[in-house]
């Protein structure tokens, strides 16, 4: 995996993504830079319902794409 370069989309955010630029397809973000979370594999199953209820608010691309999964 890359080196552990965390970055926010928006200071406010509470989700940290990993920069996984060398890695095709993997998407990992964090709420404490700590528990990582793999999008595709994941989300939403794994989150509790308050890190589902802020990753949706700050991720409506995901929320949309992911609409299907419950």
């Amino acid at each position: 995996m890359s080196s552990d370069r965390w970055y926010k989309n928006e200071p406010s955010d509470n989700v940290w993504w990993l920069d996984t630029d060398d890695i095709i397809g993997e998407f990992i973000f964090s709420f404490d830079r700590e528990k990582k979370f793999n999008l595709f594999a994941d989300y939403p199953a794994r989150l509790t319902p308050r890190e589902r209820q802020l990753f949706d608010a700050e991720n409506p691309f995901w929320k949309d794409f992911f609409k299907d999964r419950k």
